[in-house]
């Protein structure tokens, strides 16, 4: 199955999912510009509602299983923590990285299907950062856009 992101306001590009079964991981590639140069963390927020131009109807960061935040590979973190990725000189970002944190297939509170992906202005902390939202956020800073996770031809 495939699913794909689009960034439209802020930030041009875009973020493919890739995933070959229902237990397998899931293959993610973005390619986006428009950024400062540096490191942004990159999260799945809850809701896929584009309606406000700050991302805020997009609601918190996903975490089906009430977890605190924490990094990418963490044990302990949220289902839509994918830590950060980080623009050349230029403002572009290009990366790829795999998960198991959740799926593309049919079950509603593993699926990323019909939520939001975000990229924010700071770098995520991974939960470790000591700063009042360290657990919550990863101190990650405002939201510059978003864009919502859709199926997509193959």
């Amino acid at each position: 199955m495939k699913a794909k992101a689009v960034f439209q306001r802020n930030i041009k590009g875009r973020i493919t999912f890739i995933q070959d079964e229902a237990s397998g991981e899931v293959s993610i590639r973005g390619d986006v510009q428009n950024l400062k140069p540096g490191k942004h963390a990159l999260h799945i927020h809850t809701y896929g509602d584009l309606q406000s131009t700050d991302c805020i109807k997009c609601g918190g960061h996903w975490n089906p299983t009430n977890k605190d935040h924490g990094g990418r590979h963490d044990e302990n973190s949220h289902a839509g923590d994918l830590g950060n990725i980080t623009a050349n000189e230029q403002g572009k970002a290009t990366f790829a990285f795999k998960t198991k944190k959740f799926t593309l297939f049919g079950d509603v509170t593993r699926s990323v299907i019909g939520r939001s992906i975000i990229i924010h202005e700071d770098p995520d902390d991974n939960g470790k950062g000591g700063f009042h939202d360290s657990l919550i956020t990863g101190h990650a800073g405002g939201r510059l856009d978003c864009a919502v996770i859709g199926h997509c031809k193959s």
